[in-house]
């Protein structure tokens, strides 16, 4: 067959416009040269996809590539002959639990680099380097770890409602079958280094029983013996390890909090995580590796390790020494007989939830639209550290963030991470304060101001100020409820007159345990349990010293609505109690869900803060416009069966 060329060749045009010089073609024309000449397996192992954007437009090109069988592709490739591949579909009939590439590979025939290499080439399927990609955390808690090590794979990211899965083989029609059958998820494959894939396993998946396979393999040593590990073994490979999979179990397991707890003398150090809110114990570390542990610990946070008199505070990005993309926030404090207690915060840049998936009641749902649709204003969400207002301040962010609106945020730390959102990182040892950061973005065109949290006057002042002036403004409080919200804020000598101006709504929240939906045991509540919830729920919904055909009235009132929106038939109402399987550790309960407070900033209510009323009386005037407390909040989730009125009251005092 000739060769026919239409026009110039690129590189002479380009030197005749000016735009390139003749050396740099030469250049490029010798690059071609080796690239043509380089084998693919070379090239695909240079030129492996290693972030997230290039996968996803490697998946959205293998749309438009044919599907063709394996065999075919490596008859095609000259890989084998027609005859070998009948004589290996002969042999995969006799035994269906082998795998054609499986056989072939018995057969010497091919390699499995070879298999691998063809896929990529003819069916478009991209070659990921899991050594240097970036793992989606989130999608590795779809995968439990038993999937991952029986078939060698392991979860990248989620795209497109998928979950794009690297194996060796992505033709592994069982390992795609298990996946999708646990995950509920459609699956995509990628092609990944069988050698890599077993590292990376094995390093985000560490042995898991520290114990025996990562300690006394690796020391070599009995307990009694008397050699320690010091601060200078931090780097030591035993202590590297251990670190990470406390972590990495950590975050697996859904911990907020790893707290590490040394004892003096032979004692043991105690290692607890956070989960759902409780203290759980997770490991013991024996007593001559603590000081080794808590040194690598303060050197991942850039803490002094020779300073042990006085509390140290620093951060962790966990990027630099696993795949995951977390960051902890680590305080160290100095304890009696001259040890030191380490507790990591867990801070996983997620994507924000949906305000659909919050768990707001209909009524608070609805009216939280409402307030955040208005144009300016002052907006809190207030509750103790770890009860979810960061998590729902940027569900309302996420909501109202569009390309027509400028949204600034000062935070500490940046824990949930939103494109469109220009975020701050506050540092108030170099004078970057939230009153600081706040003045910066009144000069930088904001419509939307979001404050990690309002502390002091002077930031309060500046976001009254900033939502008088045409801009909505949002922060949290470290307070319990929505009423003492307002109190706490007048106190700081806030002007009730721009104050009460400038309010929207104060949310406040709680979390609570949630029932376990695998094992949750229903049982029909008798009359004495629902009259003892019912008074519970009416407690501040009936004025003190009110007659008792009054309370009569609001507990009936009450009673029918629940018996309309819970009840099954015949009025009974249906409870679910803990009951406790491996899914939940055998707790009886997994996860949690929000309980809301939702207190509209109405004309009453604005009065009422103008005359400075007491939180009795707003609180009173909030409940007559619809407002229900945190534990109605609670008890109404109680009767959908979401959770337990145990879990309510642990976290509702009233």
């Amino acid at each position: 067959m000739e060769d026919h060329q239409i026009g110039p060749p690129l590189g002479e045009q380009l030197v005749r416009e000016q735009r390139i010089s003749e050396a740099e073609v030469e250049a490029v024309l010798e690059e071609q040269q080796q690239r043509r000449q380089q084998p693919l397996g070379e090239y695909l192992r240079t030129k492996a996809i290693i972030t997230t954007r290039e996968l996803e437009e490697a998946l959205r090109n293998q749309r438009s590539t044919p599907n063709y069988r394996l065999g075919e592709i490596l008859v095609h490739e000259n890989l084998i002959s027609d005859e070998q591949l009948q004589d290996a579909l002969k042999a995969q009939h006799e035994d269906r639990s082998r795998q054609l590439g499986q056989i072939l590979v018995e057969q010497g025939l091919v390699s499995q680099k070879d298999i691998q290499h063809a896929l990529s080439r003819k069916l478009g399927i991209p070659f990921v380097d899991v050594s240097q990609f970036q793992m989606d955390a989130e999608a590795m808690k779809l995968v439990p770890e038993a999937l991952v090590r029986k078939y060698r794979c392991l979860p990248l990211c989620c795209y497109e409602q998928k979950l794009v899965l690297a194996l060796e083989n992505p033709m592994d029609w069982e390992a795609l079958d298990a996946v999708r059958f646990h995950t509920g998820l459609k699956v995509e494959p990628v092609i990944a280094d069988k050698a890599e894939l077993e590292r990376v396993i094995n390093l985000l998946y560490a042995a898991p029983e520290l114990e025996s396979n990562l300690l006394d393999e690796d020391l070599g040593m009995e307990e009694t013996e008397e050699e320690e590990y010091d601060e200078t073994a931090s780097s030591d490979n035993v202590i590297v390890r251990l670190v990470n999979k406390i972590i990495i179990d950590a975050y697996n397991q859904g911990a907020s909090d790893i707290h590490i707890e040394p004892y003096p003398g032979r004692n043991k150090t105690l290692v607890r995580l956070r989960k759902d809110g409780e203290l759980r114990n997770y490991y013991e570390i024996p007593s001559r590796m603590r000081n080794a542990v808590i040194a690598r610990i303060k050197i991942m946070a850039n803490l002094d390790i020779s300073e042990k008199r006085k509390p140290q505070d620093g951060k962790i990005d966990f990027r630099k020494y696993s795949m995951l993309k977390i960051e902890l926030r680590v305080a160290t404090i100095p304890t009696s007989h001259d040890q030191e207690d380490v507790v990591m915060r867990i801070l996983a840049s997620g994507e924000p939830l949906p305000l659909d998936s919050l768990g707001l009641s209909a009524r608070n749902h609805e009216q939280l639209l409402k307030l955040i649709a208005k144009p300016y204003g002052l907006f809190f969400v207030c509750g103790p550290t770890g009860s979810g207002k960061t998590t729902t301040l940027h569900s309302i962010l996420g909501h109202l963030n569009t390309p027509a609106r400028k949204i600034w945020t000062a935070e500490d730390p940046v824990e949930i991470t939103q494109k469109g959102l220009r975020q701050v990182q506050v540092h108030p040892k170099i004078g970057l304060t939230f009153a600081a950061a706040m003045r910066a973005f009144l000069r930088a065109d904001p419509d939307i101001i979001m404050v990690g949290e309002m502390r002091d006057e002077e930031t309060t002042r500046i976001g009254i100020e900033a939502s008088l002036t045409g801009h909505f403004v949002f922060a949290t409080l470290h307070t319990n409820s929505a009423p003492e919200s307002i109190i706490r804020l007048l106190d700081m000598g806030m002007d009730p007159f721009n104050f009460a101006d400038a309010l929207v709504g104060v949310l406040a929240q709680r979390l609570a345990r949630r029932l376990c939906p695998d094992c949750k045991e229903a049982y029909e509540a008798d009359t004495e349990e629902i009259r003892e919830l019912l008074n519970e729920y009416c407690y501040e919904l009936i004025p003190r010293g009110a007659d008792e055909d009054y309370g009569k009235m609001v507990r009936g009132k009450v009673l029918g609505d629940w018996e309309d929106r819970f009840a099954g038939p015949g009025g009974r109402f249906t409870l679910y109690r803990p009951r406790g399987c491996q899914a939940c550790e055998d707790t009886g309960y997994r996860g949690r869900l929000g309980l809301h407070e939702l207190l509209s900033a109405s004309d009453n209510l604005k009065k009422l803060i103008l005359e400075q009323a007491r939180v009795s009386e707003l609180l009173s005037a909030a409940l007559q416009e619809g407002m229900r407390t945190l534990k109605q909040d609670g008890i109404e989730k109680v009767l959908a069966g979401h959770t337990d009125i145990h879990s309510v009251r642990s976290v509702c005092i009233k």
